[in-house]
């Protein structure tokens, strides 16, 4: 399932795909992954998403369904 709260929190910051991952030190294709929905981030990958974007876990992790 695509992770559209992600994408909508990262672009509201102004950030790319690249600018996201090298602030959690992973790469772009991972960010994209991740967006896609093709890729289940860790738990850590997870929180240091939020903590850069200032958001929580429900926030952007949380499927309402």
């Amino acid at each position: 399932m695509k992770n559209l709260k992600l994408k909508s929190a990262r672009a509201a910051m102004d950030l790319s795909q690249q600018e996201l991952a090298d602030r959690v030190g992973v790469s772009r294709q991972t960010i994209n992954a991740i967006e896609k929905g093709d890729y289940n981030p860790t738990i850590q990958l997870c929180k240091s998403i939020c903590k850069v974007l200032g958001k929580t876990l429900d926030e952007l992790f949380w499927d309402e369904e």
